[in-house]
């Protein structure tokens, strides 16, 4: 196995996955998994937002300008009820400025309603264009879904009405929405999850091991990846390599970040598609179910002058380096599995060993391209895994990383700061499968 092989991103792919993503997120089979509780642990886990089930106003504005990331560029005070060392006027400036709330009264210490918090969500989600094109037939029909008659409802203006059809037959609010209702937590965390789901910050992936289609949305993610060439990140992980900090690095795309549960998921790499093939062939085959995202990869390490001509091709490229020896940059990828739970990814481990892992040359019974370490990790504690550190730096959202030892993660930090002081690298530490970290002490079999 050659120095730490990563893979690389797509450009093309970039509208490819992000279209398969979407549709597999907002598909019926998709939605149903992604309860409350599911939004609720990708808020605090991404967002660090914990609701409480007696909301006001303001605290729901607070939660939705977080997730937006959003700042008002003018700092007008437009609500006549907000003074500037109000909690909520930060947010509510921002949000007024994105045009999802309207100036006047905020009214954000007053409880939170089912219909207010949908109107602000229609909004944030980006969806208020559709709203404005409904006729009143299409208002009824809808409306009618959440048991509201709309010739008899008379507190319903017109916009408002068009807003809360859309939200209903988007999706965003469900057949048990009740508009005077209070938005408690459950109602509130579902919400914002839809917000980040149209706005593509929520979970990212093609599909789960179950699907019917799996096999073709992976072939055809791999089919439309790049080699990545990140010019900057490039040329100071390139220098790490020749100066011999790093054994390899990889590029990676954080627009193909799966957003998975840290808890629930396991990062897997590989070079060879049919290996990820039959790799999500032979976890439905031990009915492990788990979400599946493709990340792309670009793999980077030195390929010696004596192993003979390198042979190019679009998915492999070589530079000539000083001493003669080249660089390589490979095309790869790393698989995300989200697992239904953690049972079953603890389980994953025995299925790899039995089945995935090689352990003589001419060994049988496995899967195609098994490597001798095969390479996957959690961003959490795993029983008998090891702990290594990962060093990576991040330009705009592309960014490089190369694993280490712990021990040898500060050397790898100290080293690529003298070659460009300007780095910020994040060091992190990291559980990773046995074999691998055997491979990164020397043991190459």
């Amino acid at each position: 196995m050659k120095p730490l092989k990563s893979r690389k991103s797509l450009q093309i792919a970039v509208l490819t996955a992000v279209l398969f993503s979407s549709v597999s997120t907002l598909s019926s089979a998709a939605e149903a998994s992604d309860s409350a509780v599911s939004y609720k642990q990708f808020l605090k886990n991404q967002y660090t937002i914990s609701l409480s089930d007696s909301l006001t106003k303001g605290d729901f504005v607070i939660a939705v300008d977080r997730i937006l990331k959003a700042e008002a560029k003018d700092q007008t005070n437009v609500f006549t009820d907000l003074q500037k060392d109000s909690p909520y006027y930060k947010a509510a400036l921002a949000l007024h400025e994105k045009g999802i709330l309207s100036e006047g009264k905020l009214q954000g210490d007053q409880p939170l309603t089912q219909l207010q918090a949908t109107f602000i969500a229609l909004k944030a989600a980006g969806l208020k264009e559709l709203a404005y094109t409904y006729p009143k037939d299409k208002i009824k029909a809808a409306l009618a879904k959440v048991h509201i008659d709309y010739d008899q409802n008379n507190q319903l203006t017109l916009q408002a009405a068009q807003e809360l059809a859309a939200a209903i037959d988007t999706g965003l609010v469900s057949s048990d929405f009740k508009a005077d209702a209070a938005a408690g937590e459950s109602f509130a965390n579902e919400l914002l999850g839809k917000i980040l789901t149209f706005q593509g910050q929520y979970k990212h992936y093609i599909g789960t091991t179950s699907d019917d289609d799996i096999f073709r949305k992976i072939n055809d993610t791999w089919r439309t990846e790049d080699l990545i060439s990140s010019t900057d990140l490039r040329a100071d992980f390139d220098e790490a390599l020749k100066k011999n900090l790093v054994t390899g690095y990889n590029l990676k795309d954080s627009r193909f970040d799966a957003n998975f549960d840290p808890k629930l998921s396991l990062t897997y790499g590989h070079s060879d598609i049919t290996h990820a093939i039959q790799l999500i062939g032979l976890l439905r085959s031990e009915n492990i179910q788990a979400r599946v995202q493709l990340e792309p990869k670009t793999s980077a390490f030195i390929y010696l002058k004596e192993w003979g001509e390198p042979t190019q091709t679009d998915d492999y490229q070589v530079v000539q380096i000083e001493n003669g020896n080249f660089i390589a940059y490979a095309k790869e990828y790393d698989i995300e599995f989200e697992f239904d739970n953690a049972e079953q990814k603890d389980k994953f481990q025995q299925v790899i060993f039995q089945y995935a892992k090689k352990n003589s040359k001419d060994e049988t019974g496995l899967i195609y391209s098994s490597w001798w370490q095969p390479l996957y990790y959690s961003l959490t504690d795993v029983k008998d895994y090891k702990v290594i550190a990962n060093n990576k730096v991040s330009k705009g959202h592309y960014y490089a990383q190369s694993f280490s030892l712990s021990d040898k993660s500060d050397d790898v930090v100290t080293g690529l700061k003298k070659i460009n002081a300007s780095l910020n690298v994040d060091s992190y530490k990291f559980w990773v499968d046995e074999p691998f970290y055997n491979y990164l002490l020397g043991d190459f079999k």
